[in-house]
This record gives C-alpha cells, structure tokens and sequence, in this order.
C-alpha cells in the first residue's frame, strides 16, 4: 500500500455490521469532510486523463453525484447522473441490473450522452461491480464510448472490478479493503 492509499484509507470510516451483520461499510463522509483528502481523492481520480479529450462522467446515485461532479470540472467535462428508476424528469433509458439481494433499475436521460462520446463512470466504491455493470451496460446501450471506471474504493474479494475489466472497461481505484 502506497503512502497515499494509507493517509487516504485513514479517513475512510468503516461501520461493523451496516446495513446488515457481517458487512462492514466503508463511509466516505468523513473524506468528504477532509478537504485535504477529499482535494487529494479528486486529484488522484483525475490525473490519469489531465489533457485527454473527455466529454462526460457520469457517477451513479448518491456519492458518485458528489465525486463525478468533481472531477467533470476538473476535467472541463459534463456531468450525467444515473439514477434509481423514477427520479429523472425527462425521456429516459432505463437498465435492470443485480444487486446482492435481488434486481433495481436505474436511468439516465436518453440526451445525456450523444454515440461516441468518451465518457468516464466515477462512483465511491467497487464491490460485486452490478451496480457498476448495469451502468456501463447502459451507457453503451446509447452509444457512449466508456474510457474507464474509477472509483475511491474496492473491495476486491467481491469481485466487481473483474467483472468491468472482462467488459473492457479500464478500473482505477485509490484504495482496496479487504472483505465486504
């Protein structure tokens, strides 16, 4: 573990036992809250495509809105929230996808990225990857070009970050913790 990741996992705060026994959730209010951290996260999640032609991140509801919103300005690039089915007002498209416990849905507007752009899916944290997959899947549904996934957190034994590497899509977190 880099310097770095270890300052950074030392303001991530973990919950034993939340939402349910056994999980351990990893909270990254106490980063946002840190703006040396938080400054630094951003930093770190941008750095890779300073000076690439990227057209639009988009970061999946709640905490991908404030890291995705981030790092669109710093990129100079537009934002596109994926939300829970029902919450956007416009004409959408819409994606079933798995979670741990059974199926949601999620949409975006179907304007929000025209065929071909370079778009970037940022989100706090990898764990299983379906919440992540179905957002590739939808992005690519309307013809976006998906450059990469970044995220502040994985989980690695939950497997997620393979499962969008096997759909060729480039991973980059910041930190790992082990377990879920």
């Amino acid at each position: 573990m880099t310097k770095f990741s270890q300052e950074l996992s030392e303001t991530i705060r973990s919950i034993v036992d939340y939402p349910k026994p056994g999980i351990i959730f990893r909270d990254i209010t106490t980063l946002l809250g840190n703006p040396r951290a938080f400054r630094r996260a951003v930093d770190e999640l941008v750095q890779p495509y300073a000076g690439m032609k990227i057209d639009k991140i988009a970061g999946m509801e709640a905490r991908g809105f404030i890291l995705g919103g981030a790092v669109a300005h710093q990129l100079s690039a537009g934002f596109v929230p994926i939300r829970k089915k029902g919450k956007l007002p416009h004409d959408t498209v819409s994606i079933a996808y798995s979670l741990e416990y059974g199926l949601d849905e999620m949409e975006m507007h179907v304007d929000a990225v025209q065929p071909g752009e370079k778009v970037i899916l940022v989100d706090d944290l990898i764990a299983t990857g379906g919440t992540a997959v179905g957002a590739v899947q939808l992005l690519r549904q309307i013809g976006a070009d998906v450059v990469s996934a970044c995220f502040v957190i994985d989980l690695p034994d939950l497997g997620g970050r393979k499962k969008l590497e096997a759909l060729g899509v480039d991973v980059r977190t910041l930190v790992e913790f082990s377990g879920h």
